[in-house]
């Protein structure tokens, strides 16, 4: 299975990422210096807390899910090594998904608790 294009694909979501974090950074800093920051865009800049590292424990789990499928497709015979790592790659995403449904769900309720307490 040849993979060269995935080089290119992947070069412009990178660039295209970079020039998404840059431009906001900056609008950020010229709303800053101007001071017209009110209610609406505090709200959008403001830090998501745990919630945010929910996410990226998700895309970890999954991305790490993928990887297993290709190392386990190296595995298998090269007659069916490209089946079982397309298929490994949806199982092992799938499972990646399910197990940061549950972890989410636990690490929510408690967030949800200590609120409640305080």
């Amino acid at each position: 299975m040849d993979f060269d294009f995935l080089i290119g694909i992947s070069f412009f979501v990178v660039v295209g990422y970079v020039i998404k974090v840059l431009s906001d950074n900056r609008v950020r800093k010229n709303l800053i210096e101007k001071g017209v920051i009110d209610e609406n865009v505090k709200y959008l800049y403001a830090d998501k807390g745990p919630l945010q590292y929910l996410s990226s424990l998700k895309w970890g789990l999954v991305l790490i899910g993928i990887g297993l499928a290709f190392l386990f497709g190296q595995f298998f015979p090269s007659r069916i090594s490209e089946e079982m790592t397309v298929g490994g790659m949806f199982l092992f995403a799938g499972l990646g998904f399910l197990i940061y449904y549950f972890v989410a769900k636990e690490k929510l309720s408690q967030i949800n608790h200590q609120k409640a307490s305080q």
